[in-house]
């Protein structure tokens, strides 16, 4: 890829580029339409169609086209992350997630580790996760609270994972995301 990064995988899901002007130009555009408010529901969705533009048309824009491609893998996993996305706190079904995909059970767990550098158990688990973080600091929930609410039934499980993922207990984390030192406010 010229100026880019590529992922050292082929099929990898995740590759990063370098922003080029047109794009650049195109994101300003979009930046400061916050200065004018009033012209940001005529003009935003001109730049946001521009900057997709680009972005398609860009170093990495063939790996962003397979996922847009009808009865590609690629396509196939971008709609069981939307069915997790959608019900993550459901208990997960690899059969039902294949279904969805039209996929073996199989070729789903190999595409989707290949594309998320996950299987479809860790994705689901990530946004249980974070959804439990996010209701912890913007709705105030205790941490057996989220868990239950996410779907965890066991709330030392949900705390020994929540440690993992993020280095801290849930209420220490969510102490420190807020700027408190022992429970005084910073």
């Amino acid at each position: 890829m010229a100026g880019g990064y590529d992922c050292l995988e082929v099929s990898c899901g995740l590759c990063v580029t370098q922003m080029d002007l047109g794009m650049l130009e195109a994101v300003n555009r979009l930046v400061q339409l916050l200065e004018t408010p009033a012209d940001a529901p005529i003009l935003a969705p001109l730049a946001r169609r521009e900057i997709l533009y680009r972005a398609l048309m860009g170093d990495i824009g063939a790996r962003m086209r397979k996922f847009a491609m009808t009865d590609s893998h690629a396509n196939r996993v971008s709609r069981v992350i939307e069915l997790l996305k959608d019900r993550f706190c459901e208990p997960l079904r690899i059969s039902e997630l294949a279904e969805r995909a039209n996929m073996s059970e199989s070729s789903l767990y190999h595409s989707f580790k290949q594309i998320t550098r996950m299987s479809p158990l860790q994705f689901q688990k990530k946004l249980r996760l974070h959804e439990a973080r996010r209701l912890m600091l913007a709705e105030g929930l205790e941490a057996a609270s989220a868990s239950y609410r996410v779907g965890y039934e066991s709330p030392s499980h949900f705390s020994r994972e929540y440690s993992r993922m993020f280095g801290l207990p849930p209420r220490a984390d969510v102490s420190k995301l807020r700027g408190e030192q022992r429970g005084v406010p910073a």
